[in-house]
Formats: C-alpha cells, structure tokens, sequence
C-alpha cells in the first residue's frame, strides 16, 4: 500500500528500498510482529552500522546503513497492511531517525579531525534536509487524500487512534516535539506559502526526495564503500544548499 493514490506517486530516490520493505512486511502480516517492534529493528541495525564505522568495516557499515533504511519503510508498510496506523509508532519512527542521524555524524566527526562546530552544522543540515523532504511530502498527501498518519502542522497532540493510550501518545507528542520543533518551525518560516501550492508534480517530488533520510543514508554508504567516509560531515553541510534550490525551485514555478 502507497502513502499516495496511484496518479501521484513519484520515483521516490529515498525510498530505493520499498520493494524489500513490502516483502518484509508481507512475510510479517500474519504474525505477532508489530510495526514498533520492526522500528526496534531498524534501531539495532543503525546500531551495528556505527560499530561497523568504528571499527572500519566499511561495507558492513554501508550493508546496515542501507537495511536500516529498508527496516524504516517496512514498519510503516506493516502497519497499512495489518490496518494498525499508530501516532506512537509514528513519534517513535521519527524520534529514532533523529537520535540515529545524530549518531551517525557523531561517529564519522568521532574518527575524523573536525570541530564540533562542523558536526552541529551537518546535524543541522541533514535535518533541515530531512524537514524540507517531509513538509512538502505531507502537504501532498493531504492534498492528495494520501496518508494522513503525519501532519502537515505537529502543534498539539492528537487524538489517540484505535488500541492507543492517550497519555501514550501524548508522551511521545512530547518527546517529538522537543526534538522537531525548531527544524519545523525553521523550515515553515522559509516557505509558508507552501500549504497553499497545488499539488507538486512527481519530477518536483523526485527532485526533493534527494533530501530524504533514505537517500541520505546511501549517500553515507556509497562514501563508505569508496572510502570517503573522512568527507561526509563537509558533505552534508555543503548540500544543505539543495533547500534554497528547491525553495526558489517551488516559489517560482509551483506557486
């Protein structure tokens, strides 16, 4: 099941490992695995990928890079396909990118000889990155009558679906917000008018999807393989310049 009806959806470059995710997803329809307990998956493979770093085990690093990208699509495909949208496993989704992406640059600053200030700029970056991706994404889908688990303005908890706590979910609300907030609110001061685009057609989207997590962690592995890991921190800090591309890119041709 897509996040889209058929007429809009896109080449999705961050979303490269959806094929896998769906068979992964399929295979666990009929079991007792749930959604959060695929996300706790895609955790420990994030994990092992920053051993993997450490330790220069280059194509293993690039190896759980790439699963945890696949583990990230198959929670959501599990829970289309077992009827279980969840706003925890939304948060908790969101949440563990965030905490992850953190580490990651952490351990490639850890074995190079960049400044702090350099890793903070590329955190900042890649979630700008991120934020940019999912802003104009979620206003397709509510445009498009898509998959209305994410919410174009994540300003007060919502109402708990089917099988949640409340409290629950206002919780991990919290917790979301906390961590988003300012890349929310930074990326929705740069274009507010957005909301009242049309809907973005697919090569827009495509375009835009190089800023997704999906992507970004390849580009990590690629680098990897190719031994450029020293290279990734300055990296993602120059290709943040890709938001006011795409920003002037939506103003002037999409408005």
């Amino acid at each position: 099941m897509s996040k889209l009806p058929k007429q809009y959806q896109f080449i999705d470059l961050s979303d490269y490992g959806r094929f896998i995710a769906r068979q992964i997803a399929n295979s666990l329809k009929n079991t007792s695995v749930t959604p959060i307990q695929v996300t706790c998956l895609f955790i420990l493979s994030g994990l092992l990928a920053i051993i993997c770093i450490i330790y220069k085990f280059t194509f293993a690093a690039a190896f759980f890079l790439v699963l945890k990208s696949i583990l990230d699509a198959a929670d959501g495909e599990l829970s289309r396909l077992k009827n279980s949208p969840s706003y925890v496993g939304r948060y908790f989704d969101s949440i563990a990118d965030l905490i992850l992406n953190f580490l990651f640059l952490f351990t490639f600053w850890y074995t190079t000889d960049y400044s702090i200030l350099f890793l903070l700029l590329a955190f900042i970056g890649i979630q700008l990155q991120g934020t940019l991706y999912n802003y104009y994404y979620v206003i397709l889908r509510s445009n498009a009558n898509g998959d209305s688990t994410s919410r174009i303005f994540e300003d007060a908890p919502p109402k708990a679906m089917e099988g949640e706590k409340q409290e629950t979910v206002d919780l991990f609300f919290k917790i979301f917000n906390f961590l988003y907030i300012a890349f929310d609110k930074s990326i929705y001061l740069i274009d507010k008018e957005a909301i009242h685009s049309k809907a973005f057609p697919k090569w827009f989207m495509t375009l835009l999807s190089s800023l997704g997590l999906g992507f970004q962690l390849l580009i990590m592995s690629v680098m990897l393989i190719l031994n450029l890991e020293n290279f990734v921190i300055p990296f993602f800090i120059i290709y943040t310049i890709l938001i006011p591309v795409i920003v002037w890119i939506r103003r002037l041709v999409l408005r």
